[in-house]
């Protein structure tokens, strides 16, 4: 590892894999001198961002461990859904600090959403025992498509109004005005990203972190998937992939999606769809929410239409799991129970090829209702602490000191 590769950055990420945790374990990794390693760590620590800890020796004294540490700062994420938001403030290591659960209607547009949603925040804050001046940074899980670098949703079907809408900048003033001073001088880092790949990046790495290949299947009001590849999300060219729910099927023309499509796997096998033939037979069920209700009730309509549900969705993901070959097939979201379950596996397991799922685990989420709270997590302290990231930010930190205003 030469230059740039061994900036204090690339240190960092050395120490919070595990794969070099002491001073001498970092000079070997990296080729540098002792007097440059111990600059770089002098820049961690000055930022609060590594702590001490003494480590097992196999002789003589004790090696003194570095480690990331998870207190010097806080994480606020939500997770909005079609009817009610999740809100929480985290540490760094993904400790949930405080939590609150609301009514949010996604269709009443991001303005009175996305402020709302800020008022949410202080007092939680001050729940979590912290103030707005620890907060690194927000992260927001949105049931919609999202072109990631730009923060921007694009032609979500079930959030009207979102469409192009600036969220990272709303989002940013109104914790301003409701909340105050985050962390550091400049704007407020903000990301967003598609529910299903936060949902699938925090069980991935929570429970599969050995899994190269990791698919999840969001199921409730929509469907959605999210594939991590290699540890990390795979999003596509512009965050459209994993828009499973959007896959035509042959025999149901007749289908009218959200999205103004006839036929989308959506329209036949979502929440929403079950909530539509509750209602037609006589039981009243406004979203996939609901369903969950009646299928929790062991409601025998709700047990059998899920069931259905996953027999149509097992179809697209034969496909799935050809291309794909994922270690782990997970199902969550508001179906993801034994009738949908029992209705993926038939198809899949009936349908594709013996290779593709010799070694596939098929499963249901763990994490539950958090999991994209806890992905939102994971997604803000992945990229403020990568290497190039972190590197900006310290040199800001030091200009910071250096000019009095930090």
């Amino acid at each position: 590892m030469t230059g740039n590769q061994a900036s204090a950055g690339h240190l960092l990420r050395l120490i919070r894999s595990g794969a070099a945790t002491t001073r001498g374990e970092l000079q070997q990794a990296t080729g540098l001198s002792r007097s440059t390693v111990g600059n770089r760590l002098d820049q961690l620590f000055g930022a609060g961002w590594l702590r001490g800890a003494t480590g097992t020796s196999t002789g003589g004294r004790p090696s003194a461990r570095l480690e990331f540490d998870p207190t010097h700062a806080v994480v606020l994420v939500a997770d909005l859904e079609t009817r009610h938001g999740r809100a929480a403030v985290l540490d760094l290591s993904g400790t949930v600090l405080a939590e609150h659960t609301g009514e949010l209607v996604i269709a009443d547009g991001p303005e009175p959403v996305l402020d709302r949603l800020a008022r949410w925040f202080g007092p939680l804050l001050d729940r979590a025992g912290t103030t707005p001046d620890r907060v690194c940074g927000i992260g927001l899980s949105v049931p919609g498509p999202v072109d990631w670098e730009s923060a921007r949703i694009v032609q979500p079907p079930i959030m009207p109004g979102w469409d192009g809408f600036p969220v990272r900048e709303r989002l940013r003033d109104a914790f301003a005005e409701h909340v105050g001073t985050p962390l550091g001088s400049g704007p407020l880092p903000v990301f967003v990203d598609n529910d299903a790949n936060l949902m699938a990046l925090a069980e991935q790495r929570e429970n599969h972190p050995d899994c190269s290949a990791f698919v999840l299947i969001k199921a409730s009001t929509g469907i959605g998937a999210g594939v991590v590849v290699g540890g990390e999300v795979y999003r596509g060219i512009d965050g459209g992939a994993g828009d499973i729910g959007h896959i035509r099927l042959h025999d149901r023309p007749d289908a009218l999606c959200m999205c103004g499509s006839y036929g989308c796997l959506a329209a036949v096998a979502s929440g929403r769809a079950i909530a539509e033939q509750l209602t037609a037979a006589g039981v009243p069920t406004a979203s996939g929410s609901d369903v969950r209700e009646h299928l929790a009730a062991g409601h025998p309509d709700a047990v059998r239409l899920a069931r259905e549900a996953g027999q149509r969705i097992g179809e697209v993901l034969v496909t799935v799991v050809t291309l794909l070959n994922p270690g782990v097939l997970m199902l969550g979201g508001d179906l993801a129970g034994t009738p949908f379950l029992t209705g993926v596996r038939e198809l899949l397991y009936q349908r594709a090829l013996p290779r593709t799922t010799a070694h596939l685990q098929v499963t249901t989420s763990t994490l539950g209702d958090r999991a994209a709270l806890l992905g939102a997590a994971v997604m803000v302290v992945d990229h403020l602490y990568a290497p190039d990231r972190a590197d900006a930010r310290l040199a800001a930190l030091a200009l910071a000191r250096s000019t009095g205003t930090g």
